[in-house]
């Protein structure tokens, strides 16, 4: 009996120790970057349970940890029911050199992390960017992931985008199983900037998980949406839910739709262009698919491409001809696809030979195929005209900037263990607007049932169905 209550006595003077002191609960994890507002800075992100009183990443060059920067952090409350809490850091490191290996590790005085490193990228716009795209990466049935780590580790890809959709979901187990996804991503994500945009399965109070665990360039505000540049690229993240959870605001999709037409407008000025003359926006719900369900491409018209409901404002189709986008990237459906030169559902190829070159519209791809719990979005058995080629595979992209004229997307397939089952070469030997004056969109349909209970509080039905 003795020995059990010293056994028991010691326990409760540790847990006490831990409750007041916070030692264990100090360790950082879940760390990621992302590229900062200007082309020498990195932005260092990471989380811990409690108040560590400071955020530091001591990193350095040469193997050597010396060189100090200081952040902030913020509480992060979830919005379940238990309320959880947690403590976000967020640093940003200036001043560094390009094309340099920097190690690093991210913490406090009463704990640090395991070490990092990334590689700078080189300056300007005369490189040629390897990026890795997908959508629909969940906790579970990740199959993509460990392929995606060790191509990563192996220095294939400067950047990753994530277009949409993670964990499956942030918010659910109170944040846990968002906390378990980001601990998975690290490996990756703490090596090469981890380029986000968010889903439908981010939506929970407003977003909170993502807008909280992720940090953007040029999204200071968490907006969710913003523009980038990696070499000769101009990216643009767009924010496509905004739309289609309108009980979180208008102003937020009129907004954006503003701030889109004056990016694009701001990006085709003779000067800039020539700096980036390749347009890639990516965002999560697409515009154009051929999936058997009840989604927004097959079933009902996009609200992407054609705006709100009834009214028709606000979609983005007609900005993208008109401005140029070469290459418009989407996930949210279940699998891959990539499209002919596709405008208001007509095909725009340059010809029949090269459709690719030169072509006539934007280019799409769908690759939300990473893979997750809800396994496949089958195809249609008559797919559209601007199809151009489809598959069920568990995957996910490729994209080599190759120079300003050919830009590379290849499908790599995670059930064939890593076989490349599509690619394409964008060929464009004069960027700019596909059409300075396009015809405007003319819906085939009108998600006016799906989305009812969501529109109706907004938009009188009856006033505008009569027009």
């Amino acid at each position: 009996m003795e020995l059990q209550q010293r056994v028991l006595f010691t326990i409760l003077v540790f847990g006490l120790a831990c409750s007041v002191h916070g030692i264990v609960w100090y360790e950082p994890e879940q760390v990621h970057i992302a590229i900062g507002a200007n082309p020498d800075e990195m932005v260092i992100v990471w989380n811990t349970v409690n108040d560590t009183g400071e955020s530091k990443v001591l990193y350095g060059s040469g193997g050597k940890l010396n060189q100090t920067a200081s952040g902030s952090r913020t509480k992060f409350v979830d919005g379940g029911e238990e309320k959880r809490s947690q403590f976000i850091h967020r640093v940003v490191l200036q001043g560094l050199s390009e094309k340099t290996e920097y190690a690093y590790i991210v913490g406090s005085s009463l704990a640090w992390s395991n070490s990092f490193s990334f590689k700078t990228w080189p300056r300007g716009e005369k490189w040629s960017p390897r990026i890795a795209l997908f959508g629909d990466m969940g906790n579970e049935n990740a199959q993509s992931l460990p392929r995606l780590q060790v191509e990563t580790m192996q220095g294939m890809y400067d950047a990753i985008l994530h277009v949409g959709d993670f964990a499956y979901d942030m918010d659910e187990d109170n944040a846990r199983v968002g906390d378990n996804f980001m601990r998975q991503i690290e490996p990756m994500a703490s090596k090469i900037p981890y380029l986000t945009c968010p889903g439908n399965h981010e939506q929970a109070y407003n977003f909170s998980n993502y807008r909280n665990r992720f940090w953007m360039p040029e999204d200071e505000n968490k907006q969710m949406y913003y523009s980038f540049t990696i070499g000769p690229v101009r990216f643009l993240s767009l924010a496509t839910e905004l739309i289609f959870f309108p009980q979180y605001g208008l102003v937020p999709i009129v907004e954006q739709y503003k701030w889109l037409k004056r990016t694009l407008a701001e990006a085709n000025k003779p000067e800039n262009r020539a700096k980036h003359p390749w347009i890639v926006a990516f965002g999560h719900r697409p515009m154009y698919c051929n999936n058997d369900d009840v989604d927004d491409c097959t079933h009902h018209e996009s609200l992407v491409r054609v705006g709100i409901p009834i009214l028709h404002l606000l979609g983005w189709e007609k900005l993208f001809m008109e401005y140029g986008v070469d290459l418009a990237v989407w996930a949210h459906e279940h699998s891959y696809e990539r499209m002919w030169p596709v405008y208001d559902r007509q095909v725009m190829n340059a010809s029949a030979q090269a459709p690719y070159t030169n072509p006539k519209a934007p280019v799409h791809i769908v690759t939300g195929s990473a893979g997750c719990r809800e396994i496949h979005d089958n195809f249609t058995t008559n797919p559209q005209p601007w199809s151009a080629f489809r598959s069920l595979d568990y995957g996910y992209t490729r994209m080599h900037v190759i120079n300003t004229t050919h830009l590379y997307l290849e499908q790599v397939s995670d059930d064939k263990g890593g076989l490349v089952i599509d690619k394409m070469t964008l060929i464009k030997e004069r960027h700019g607007p596909h059409d300075p004056n396009p015809r405007d969109v003319t819906p085939k349909g009108d998600p006016l049932m799906k989305l009812w209970n969501t529109w109706g509080k907004y938009v009188n039905i009856d006033t505008y169905s009569k027009k």
